[in-house]
């Protein structure tokens, strides 16, 4: 059994609807669409931001190896 069984669901609904009633639902629905829309564009812009540091400092990694393949190793 989870949390929120079916029935629990419906309780809910139902108090929502006592609540506010029929006329402010739709705004309702409106609203939280909204809030988990923006909510959404919000999260993957900082998984994008970090994505774009870890390949800036992967990148950084590369380019290090790299110029230290290039130097000669001094011998004594």
């Amino acid at each position: 059994m989870g949390a929120l069984e079916p029935w629990h669901l419906i309780l809910i609904l139902a108090i929502v609807l006592i609540i506010f009633g029929p006329g402010k639902l739709p705004d309702i629905g409106k609203a939280m669409g909204k809030t988990i829309r923006e909510f959404r564009q919000a999260s993957s812009a900082v998984t994008m931001d970090d994505l774009q540091d870890k390949t800036k400092s992967t990148q950084g990694q590369v380019v290090q190896a790299s110029e230290q393949k290039e130097t000669p190793a001094k011998t004594s």
